[in-house]
């Protein structure tokens, strides 16, 4: 039987594969049994990891830190590089107030660490051990076990301080969301207040009743406006009519307006009149409205138009066709001449059925081509991350310098490459099959190996008193500033309650309690407000885990 033995004891490159294999397999399985309406998901195999080395099962250490550091890596690279086509965007506008919120939660949690560092008899280094877990944050462990290791110090009291406050950081997000619930959401709380924010456009028809603009060609007009606006569909009388810069608008004319939600009140004191139609319904069948116009939804793959603006393209011009919306990823975008396109970008285009035939050629539309992810990019995107995060960043008031580490330089180094990648004409487009794969492989890699160093000595030390103050105070940390933040943002009455659970959730890195609360809220508003605040929440406490261990230099 010394196969066997090959495969789960004795220490070799096969027998880690293995083993780590089998504790994600075991975990992820057990993580979509729901218990109360809540699974713990991906979560699950930190557990199996922990029960694997409580049992004594354990692979090589080299080994072991490798899946470790890479499984981390992977995962807040495709993260960073998932959320930064739209990240900056969302900073300018409703992003940049979620995310404050997100900084009380933070600032709160932190501030109890402080005190109770100074206050108990729980070192500061195992302080911030129990701040990760209460968190749930574990690429900010990562950094501070990257920082101890820079001042010669050991670091297994910090994974093991997390490992016995991880599960009640988990439990405690959920157990705070459904007693302010009960409490204090009443039933138009739980109502969207900023539903579909993904699609950022509106589609409206207006009828021309305005003689300013009356007798001016779209050109003329769009130059009088100050809001961005494209005009998609003509319709005079009887004849449809493909808009050009050079078409002249007339008194009745019917126009067919895509635009931003914001201004829909000001592009009919613009134009006149609004009409009742809804455009915006889930299912129209746009290439029934006209005989003559077709739509399409075309996929820009030529890689030489990666990064260009859709004016530059001048597609209006070469073909007499109409770019109404873009969609990139998940989010609908008004076409305008200065936005920039990339790569994989779908582009709903209105004209002549013979027209739209050649603007596929020009475009692309290689719909089996973004099937194929581009690794090599992915690959060189965690050089240039790791390369970022070892540049020493020296801070007012720090004796040593601070690090951005594996866990924070590949994040943001995946957000900008996601957000300005285009611009230098680079193809950072990856599926969402594919980052979704790689995210959660490398996440569960990275935990399947924290619980397993974890495991060996954590049932011992949540028995010991020392384990239980751990508990005791990584249960605070989670739930006091979520309670006092959450219950601050309901009482302003500003948003629903779905768009809190999201900001508690980002804030507290917390996925399995996005959930219980995308579950039991409705539409998306958890999964968007989490994806606002969730990156730059988690680089900001994987600095705060360096510098509070940076107190000890």
């Amino acid at each position: 039987m010394s196969w066997i033995e090959d495969l789960f004891v004795t220490h070799s490159a096969l027998q880690a594969v293995v083993m780590l294999s089998l504790i994600c397999t075991l975990g992820l399985a057990l993580g979509r049994v729901k218990v109360g309406g809540v699974s713990l998901g991906v979560a699950f195999v930190f557990f199996i990891g922990i029960l694997a080395g409580h049992l004594g099962l354990a692979i090589d250490g080299q080994m072991l830190d490798y899946a470790q550091t890479f499984g981390l890596v992977v995962f807040v690279y495709m993260l960073g590089l998932h959320v930064g086509p739209n990240f900056f965007g969302s900073l300018k506008h409703e992003g940049m107030e979620l995310n404050l919120w997100s900084f009380a939660v933070i600032g709160i949690g932190t501030l109890m660490c402080g005190v109770l560092a100074m206050t108990t008899s729980v070192s500061l280094p195992d302080m911030v051990g129990v701040l990760c877990g209460a968190t749930t944050n574990t690429p900010a462990l990562g950094a501070a076990q990257q920082a101890l290791a820079h001042l010669g110090q050991p670091s297994g009291s910090v994974a093991l301080a997390t490992a016995v406050t991880y599960p009640l950081g988990v439990l405690g997000v959920i157990l705070a969301m459904v007693v302010i619930r009960k409490i204090l959401v009443r039933p138009q709380d739980l109502e969207l207040k900023n539903a579909e924010a993904e699609d950022k456009t509106y589609i409206g028809q207006y009828v021309v009743e305005n003689p300013a603009i009356a007798g001016k060609n779209i050109a003329q007009v769009a130059r009088g406006s100050h809001v961005h606006f494209v005009i998609s569909r003509v319709w005079r009388e009887q004849q449809v009519i493909v808009p050009k810069a050079d078409t002249v608008l007339q008194l009745g004319d019917n126009v067919l307006v895509v635009l931003s939600k914001e201004d829909v009140d000001t592009m009919e004191m613009f134009f006149g009149k609004k009409a009742e139609t809804d455009w915006n319904k889930e299912k129209i069948d746009w290439n029934h409205l006209d005989s003559k116009l077709e739509s399409r939804v075309l996929v820009l793959s030529r890689r030489v138009l990666n990064g260009k603006r859709l004016g530059q393209l001048k597609l209006r011009h070469a073909y007499g066709v109409n770019v109404s919306r873009i969609t990139r990823g998940d989010v609908k975008l008004l076409a305008t001449d200065d936005l920039r396109l990339q790569y994989g970008d779908r582009l709903v285009v209105v004209g002549d059925p013979g027209a739209l035939d050649h603007v596929e050629e020009f475009l692309g539309n290689a719909v089996q081509t973004l099937n194929e992810p581009n690794v090599g990019a992915i690959f060189l995107g965690l050089i240039l991350g790791l390369a970022l995060g070892t540049i020493p960043l020296m801070l007012p008031g720090m004796d040593s310098p601070v690090r951005l580490g594996i866990a924070g330089g590949p994040i943001v180094m995946g957000i900008l490459v996601g957000a300005l990648g285009p611009r230098l004409h680079v193809i950072s487009y990856t599926t969402r099959s594919a980052s979704l794969m790689l995210r959660q492989a490398g996440l569960s890699l990275y935990l399947a190996c924290l619980g397993l160093e974890a495991g060996h000595g954590f049932f011992q030390t949540v028995m010991r008193p020392e384990g239980l103050l751990w508990v005791g105070l990584g249960f605070a940390i989670t739930l006091v500033p979520v309670m006092v933040v959450g219950i601050a943002a309901l009482l302003t009455r500003r948003y629903d309650f779905g768009t809190i659970c999201g900001i508690l959730c980002g804030s507290m890195a917390n996925p399995m309690a996005l959930g219980y609360a995308s579950d039991s809220t409705k539409g998306d508003a958890a999964s968007i407000s989490y994806a606002s605040v969730y990156p730059l929440g988690m680089f900001i406490r994987v600095l705060i885990a360096q510098m509070l261990i940076g107190v000890l230099a």
